[in-house]
């Protein structure tokens, strides 16, 4: 039989938290099946990544780690929520795979096709009727002493954290090793525009078009008002000193953990790798902001 897609080899990553035990696991697995069952119909090949597969249960499949998916694979479908988009779009970006996702969380703003209409949205995609969207990664470093003693990739956003018991943190903030202010606060955000649908917003923050070359920097509860969320360009590099304050840490899209001792620096630039995200046609980020943020509600 011909093949109806344009993309042959089709690897599926499902929620690595989802439950895998009682009916709850099992409707994770028929859901993931079902979904694997319609791409092999519409002539893709299709593989699991590998914990998936473990996790789910899931055995009578192929199924590769994520640097073999992002070597041989053409397409890859994530099966759940924002976070699961979040930590595999890190891992895949600099393969240059692009990424569907099928929503089954809550918000959606990266995983935007719901469950109930995945077929309906994946046939004229798998065809080649869809929408490019490439979005950018923060490379971000804690320095001590000169000394990398941690890196990661952020999609979301790189964020210095006061501790849980203690006060505020003090930080001093340079741009291109331009000074920039010390900032009293409960913490500091640099965000992506993808990110800035996320902690950004609830701190204050501007949303921010996924096209535009740009970084926010929120301030969390600045200890003087005056001390405002500001846009950067993504080509700059942000320098965040830790000068006082207890148990600071630097966390990177709320998956990766640093904890921060005085003096240590967080270095955040742009990666040279994009995530590429593929959307039904027609899709639109003002769509996408409309039905998540609820606007227009109540308008007749």
């Amino acid at each position: 039989m011909k093949s109806k897609s344009q993309f042959r080899q089709v690897a599926v990553i499902g929620k690595y938290q989802a439950s895998t035990s009682g009916s709850a696991g099992a409707a994770s697995r028929q859901t993931l099946e079902g979904i694997a069952h319609y791409l092999m119909d519409e002539g893709c090949d299709v593989v699991f990544e590998s914990d998936t597969a473990a996790n789910m249960g899931l055995s009578g499949y192929g199924s590769m780690p994520v640097a073999q998916i992002g070597a041989e694979c053409d397409l890859c479908l994530v099966v759940g929520g924002d976070g699961t988009m979040l930590g595999i779009g890190r891992q895949l970006a600099q393969y240059k795979v692009p990424l569907i996702g099928i929503n089954q969380g809550r918000l959606g703003f990266i995983t935007d096709i719901p469950f109930d209409q995945y077929k309906k949205a994946l046939q004229p995609m798998l065809a080649g009727a869809y929408e490019e969207d490439a979005r950018s990664l923060m490379q971000a470093r804690v320095m001590r002493d000169g000394t990398c003693v941690f890196s990661a990739l952020a999609m979301n956003d790189v964020v210095v954290n006061r501790g849980a018991t203690s006060g505020m943190v003090e930080l001093r903030v340079e741009v291109d090793g331009h000074f920039v202010a010390n900032q009293r606060a409960d913490g500091l955000i640099i965000c992506t525009p993808t990110g800035s649908t996320a902690y950004s917003l609830s701190a204050g923050g501007p949303l921010m078009h996924p096209s535009i070359d740009g970084w926010v920097m929120v301030p969390i509860a600045p200890h003087t008002l005056s001390n405002r969320p500001i846009v950067l360009t993504n080509a700059a590099e942000v320098a965040i000193e830790i000068v006082a304050g207890r148990d600071a840490s630097a966390n990177f899209d709320m998956q990766s953990l640093a904890s921060l001792m005085h003096g240590d620096r967080i270095v955040v630039t742009r990666s040279e790798h994009k995530v590429r995200f593929l959307h039904p046609k027609g899709w639109s980020y003002f769509d996408t902001l409309r039905q998540k943020m609820h606007w227009n509600e109540g308008v007749a």
